[in-house]
């Protein structure tokens, strides 16, 4: 007897974690606090996460699978959700409660995968979890990881390519990108990717997307809906906090020689540098 359409195995959800993120290239330190300074500092969606709509987005139009956009962040971050809406994504999910504030990785990662046990509870099945590899403004790449271990889901970082993806045998093969190789994997679903910007290049959203993102709705949830206890939200959940940001200093260079009209000499020169500085050093 051959099953029906209907009854074979599909991917069903596809969650997106994004984040909002201050413009790191107007971002400016105090210099004696040693905090962002956020007064007229624009917004963005976090750079990495950009991919993770797109990649989400081509799953979709391949499997007919649904994909939900999730955030933790301030009220203003929905101007983060309807941009993932414009491109095409079905529903968006804010959460945004005063108790997740200065959260760290450890209780973000508590309060996301919290909210996806939600979506599966409100929605369906989750099948994948994408996210981008890290945050430029927290570049801890812990997020990801964290929420894969509390769900128990297959985790693949650094992925550059999924492969395959086999929703009958529930398979995803993907390629990761390390150091100087490439590595293929595969892994059961469901499962949680970070990814890397190489994976694929983001489309633009249309007038009509745009349009139809500005009046969409966008739940929101606090800590009154999820019931999470207070002891591992926030502050009070996180056993890490930032003491001090501030902008990395450049050494300035120095030139040794004339490497155009006296190329043996430089090198001698330089050669005599390293050894200065005992990075280099000749054995008997």
């Amino acid at each position: 007897m051959t099953p029906s359409a209907t009854s074979r195995p599909k991917l069903n959800r596809v969650v997106i974690s994004v984040k909002q993120v201050p413009d790191t290239t107007q971002v400016k330190v105090d210099p004696v606090t040693g905090t962002l300074i956020r007064e007229g500092v624009p917004f963005i969606i976090n750079p990495f996460d950009i991919h993770c709509v797109e990649e989400a987005l081509r799953l979709k139009d391949q499997f007919g699978c649904k994909v939900t956009a999730l955030t933790m962040g301030p009220p203003n971050a929905v101007a983060t959700l309807r941009k993932c809406l414009a491109l095409g994504v079905d529903d968006a999910i804010l959460i945004s409660d005063r108790v997740f504030g200065g959260a760290d990785t450890l209780a973000t990662s508590f309060v996301l995968s919290e909210a996806v046990r939600r979506i599966e509870a409100e929605y369906g099945r989750v099948d994948l979890i994408i996210c981008g590899k890290q945050t430029i403004d927290g570049d801890t790449a812990q997020v990801g990881p964290g929420m894969a271990v509390r769900l128990r889901y297959s985790q693949l970082t650094l992925v550059d390519q999924i492969v395959s993806l086999d929703v009958e045998q529930r398979t995803i093969r993907v390629r990761r990108k390390l150091e100087g190789r490439k590595e293929l994997v595969e892994a059961k679903l469901p499962a949680l990717l970070t990814l890397v910007r190489e994976i694929n290049q983001p489309r633009y959203p249309t007038v009509q997307g745009r349009l139809a993102a500005e009046e969409a709705r966008i739940e929101l949830w606090d800590n009154s809906f999820l019931k999470l206890p207070i002891e591992k939200l926030g502050l009070k959940g996180s056993p890490t906090n930032v003491k001090k940001i501030f902008a990395p200093e450049r050494a300035v260079g120095e030139i040794l020689g004339d490497g155009e009209k006296d190329p043996e000499g430089a090198v001698q020169l330089l050669i005599k540098r390293l050894i200065e500085k005992d990075l280099i050093s000749f054995g008997a």
